[in-house]
């Protein structure tokens, strides 16, 4: 499409319509029609499935059949239809081939008159869109209900409706040089640092992508490039959650297609955090957010611990147990740190089965998964009772801080590996090396373990605890103070 950013439109009509037909190779969605407009010959462009009938016909087509303008011209035609009739309430010019098929295929309706070196646009969209709905991956008890859509437009209209304040500032343009994805960045422009708007849109639109399909295709573009473990780039699919990160001075990314916003930068100690978190009392959130960072540490550490104890520190167990344990693996063919390894590479095979079978067959996935796991390997001697329980236990726990499942995922297995080799020594050596990767990582300037490293003692009201809003409300954190 940018080879036709400096091919002008030709005045001609014929050889218009002729040059549009070869661009598109004579697609049978690309509709031209042809008539007379006060004496001028003109035509009408449309994108099949793209424009709503009623509101063309209302809007475009009855207004523009009754004009008669008497010597009429080119020059005059187009500033009457500029100035004096308000077709739709989005419009614009385009100049050349590139801006007119990018109108054309957002479902713009398209106006050429022949002598004129522009085509004039009216916004018509009518295709169909999913409504909005709940969010299929955060749910809350007591937060609202709506969730982002395919459709950027709307998005930005639920961001909208929470934040009416002027101060809200939304830029939408299009990247992918196939796709012409239309991109809108979300900012508070009298709290975001202008530095930091600045380099997101570089970086965006210095991407050289055909297509923008979803949030993953950008968001290499905004991470850093020093191999951080975790993400450096949230993603939400709540309008609420969005809103009270632009209010901390974020940027948001809507993107059309998908009903998930990017926010940069991002916070490790916001995967712990709900909306729901502000609904519930101080004291109770609190007990929560314990409980998150507790199983946060149970999923990544316990498979690793009860290798590593039992392997080369079995004097750390009281008598009781290691009989126990002792009894339970004597028929185990395997060793323990591969018998862990294996339980959780089978465990991630069932879930990733689960998740892209069909919903009609995804059923059966867990009822075969618990005969073969919880039953057959168990009884056969393959798989011990305390390594499954052990297991079942850290796996269910990753499931409290769902927004960490990939790094969780690596590194349950890295210290398996760890302490199966170099015992606790291991697990302290890699748990020392994930806490400096971690420390370590930063998103545009800003560090990603804020408030605690570097310390921040107003930030910390609201990341282990939560104190309430007549506290918080005093002076609110932003990730402006920790800018570079």
């Amino acid at each position: 499409m940018n080879n036709f950013k400096d091919e002008t439109i030709h005045p001609d009509l014929k050889q218009n319509i002729r040059r549009i037909k070869e661009i598109s190779d004579g697609s049978s969605d690309v509709m031209i029609n042809e008539f007379t407009l006060s004496g001028i010959p003109a035509a009408l462009l449309i994108c099949e499935g793209m424009v709503s009938t009623g509101i063309i016909t209302d809007l475009i087509l009855e207004p523009i059949t009754s004009l008669q303008l008497s010597d009429a011209t080119t020059p005059k035609l187009m500033k009457y239809l500029n100035d004096q009739l308000l077709l739709s309430l989005d419009r614009s010019e385009a100049k050349n081939y590139h801006d007119l098929f990018r109108f054309l295929n957002s479902g713009f309706a398209v106006i050429l008159l022949h002598g004129a070196s522009s085509a004039l646009v009216y916004g018509v969209q009518g295709y169909d869109k999913r409504s909005v709905s709940e969010p299929s991956g955060e749910s809350n008890v007591m937060g609202a209900d709506d969730g982002f859509t395919e459709t950027v437009r709307v998005n930005m209209s639920l961001v909208r409706r929470r934040m009416k304040t002027p101060f809200l500032k939304m830029e939408l343009f299009p990247i992918g040089e196939k796709s012409q994805t239309d991109i809108c960045l979300c900012y508070m422009y009298d709290r975001v640092p202008k530095k930091l708007v600045s380099e997101i849109k570089n970086r965006l639109q210095s991407t050289e992508l055909e297509s923008i399909l979803s949030t993953g295709y950008l968001q290499p573009f905004l991470e850093n490039r020093r191999g951080c473990l975790f993400d450096t780039v949230s993603s939400t699919q709540r309008p609420d959650v969005m809103t009270a990160k632009l209010l901390e001075g974020r940027v948001g990314i809507l993107i059309d297609g998908t009903p998930f916003a990017l926010v940069v930068p991002k916070l490790m100690c916001e995967s712990f955090q709900t909306m729901d978190d502000y609904c519930f009392r101080p004291y109770y959130t609190t007990c929560v957010r314990i409980i998150k960072y507790l199983s946060f540490l149970v999923t990544l550490m316990l498979p690793a611990l009860y290798v590593a104890v039992s392997l080369h520190h079995p004097e750390l167990l009281n008598r009781t147990l290691l009989l126990i344990l002792a009894k339970a693996e004597e028929n185990a063919p395997l060793s323990l740190t591969a018998e862990a390894i294996g339980v959780l590479l089978v465990y991630e095979i069932i879930r990733e089965a689960g998740l892209r079978l069909p919903k009609a067959v995804g059923g059966s996935v867990s009822i075969v998964a618990g005969l073969i796991i919880g039953d057959a390997a168990v009884s056969s001697g393959l798989i011990s009772t305390p390594m499954l329980t052990v297991t079942a236990i850290a796996v269910i726990s990753g499931f409290v801080v769902p927004d960490l499942n990939q790094p969780i995922t690596i590194l349950r297995l890295a210290f398996i590996l760890a302490g199966g080799f170099l015992g606790l020594f291991g697990i302290g050596l890699l748990g020392s090396a994930v806490i400096f990767n971690a420390c370590a990582g930063e998103s545009f300037g800003f560090p990603t373990t804020a408030p605690i490293a570097p310390f921040k003692k107003q930030g910390m009201r609201d990341v282990l605890t939560r104190v309430s809003f007549r506290k918080m409300q005093s002076g609110n954190f932003t990730v402006e103070e920790y800018h570079e």
